[in-house]
């Protein structure tokens, strides 16, 4: 990949981090990276490891989990102050990548962080996909 491409994938990359909460679509990030939106995708997830989609919707729940950690929201509240449409989408993709549902995330406790530099918080609270393995019996 070139240095150019690097550069612009970069400045969508930005822009999906300063912009998460903004209805930002493949065609409109393309835009930003002057590249067709089949070229985007497929450079971004080679530069990157994962689709736009994904980084984008990592970034909303890595903000939700910071304003459920305050507290004052409801879960829907959270859902479209990220910029989520759908509390279905947002609560099915928050528990697959915190591993437990925005409802119970808000309800536990969260004094563990508090004691922590927020720059601290931003990396262990990042979210991670968790996949489940499937067990010699091909259960779940």
């Amino acid at each position: 990949m070139e240095l150019e491409d690097l550069v612009r994938l970069r400045r969508v990359r930005d822009r999906m981090d300063r912009e998460y909460a903004e209805p930002l679509d493949i065609a409109e990030l393309a835009r930003t990276a002057l590249m067709s939106p089949g070229h985007f995708q497929r450079s971004f997830r080679a530069a990157y490891g994962q689709t736009p989609y994904a980084y984008l919707m990592t970034r909303r729940i890595e903000r939700a989990k910071a304003l459920l950690r305050k507290g004052d929201l409801t879960v829907t509240e959270v859902c479209l102050a990220v910029g989520c449409t759908s509390l279905g989408s947002f609560s099915a993709r928050f528990t697959e990548l915190v591993g437990e549902t925005p409802s119970s995330y808000r309800a536990r406790s969260h004094e563990e962080t508090a004691v922590i530099p927020p720059c601290f918080v931003r990396t262990y609270a990042r979210p991670v996909r968790v996949r489940r393995r499937a067990d010699p019996s091909g259960n779940f």
